[in-house]
């Protein structure tokens, strides 16, 4: 009972004695410090970084800003997650945790995780090789696994896409199989004109013949004049005519709207009215005298 109440009493002088609270406080000081200078080397280091691609503007090696966006970002996570794991493990190493069989175990560990989680090790190669290759970078227009947006985010896992609606779409490198990306060359801006039979092809075109001269003035990404391609289709009530024009990266249905809307707002008000569905309706005795008509300029 002795020992006992002696090993209380021990115990309760160490914890309402100074060396504890002098071990704990010395222990808070030098996490708060790590933490603090993690923190401090990490918002450098992206600052670095932003400076970095500054200069490299006047520097002799050249690269794109899409390229540039997804490089810097990059960079910067990486980074992050560097200084984040140095700092957890020197936390570790305050409590004095024996960092050297915790690397081992987890080098161990990430070796057999290597072998089971394939599906993590393809999406890793997926995220090099997009980046490596410059498929697609931040700020581009794509369209990947069924899903079309603005590029986000590029990491070695995943790829953050923003949809045009809103939704942010996370997916994994490994399924992007498939990349259409919009933001690389001019895009193509295709119309299709519906005009009434009772229209003059030579008159409609030289309508809209005026209106797309204008039409570079009035939208900057619009690259060079719309071109009549001429009468494409020949519809039951109405002819089709084509209009085409190059736009820049990502606007051809910005284009597609604005043309189609200036075309039709011009073709209103030159008479040319929107071609509408007919129906032509015969009585009894107007059917035969078509067939009487018609045997008698057979014969």
């Amino acid at each position: 009972m002795e020992e006992i109440n002696d090993q209380v009493t021990n115990a309760w002088e160490y914890i309402t004695g100074p060396d504890l609270w002098r071990i704990l406080l010395s222990s808070a000081l030098q996490i708060i410090l790590i933490v603090l200078l993690a923190l401090i080397i990490v918002k450098v280091t992206r600052k670095l970084v932003d400076k970095l691609f500054v200069n490299r503007q006047t520097g002799p090696i050249r690269i794109s800003e899409r390229r540039e966006n997804t490089l810097k970002k990059l960079i910067k996570n990486v980074v992050a997650y560097v200084v984040y794991f140095m700092a957890i493990v020197m936390i570790l190493g305050v409590f004095d945790i024996d960092i050297g069989p915790l690397l081992a175990g987890a080098g161990v560990l990430g070796l057999a995780i290597g072998f089971g989680a394939q599906n993590l090790v393809r999406d890793i190669i997926s995220g090099f090789f997009i980046i490596f290759e410059d498929q697609f970078s931040v700020g581009d227009y794509v369209a990947v696994a069924g899903i079309e947006g603005t590029v986000e985010e590029i990491g070695l896992r995943t790829t953050k896409v923003l949809s045009w609606t809103g939704e942010m779409n996370i997916i994994p490198n490994g399924n992007l199989t498939q990349v259409v990306n919009y933001s690389v060359h001019n895009g193509l801006s295709i119309v299709d004109i519906n005009i009434p039979y009772e229209s003059d092809v030579a008159d409609v075109e030289k309508i809209i013949e005026e209106v797309a001269v204008t039409l570079p003035e009035k939208y900057d990404f619009l690259v060079g004049t719309p071109e009549i391609i001429g009468v494409q289709n020949l519809e039951v009530s109405h002819f089709v005519i084509r209009v085409i024009a190059d736009t820049l990266p990502g606007f051809q249905w910005a284009g597609e709207r604005n043309i189609r809307k200036e075309l039709q707002d011009k073709l209103y008000k030159s008479g040319i009215e929107l071609p509408s569905p007919r129906v032509v309706l015969y009585s009894k005795e107007e059917k035969e005298a078509l067939k009487r008509e018609n045997r008698g300029q057979s014969h």
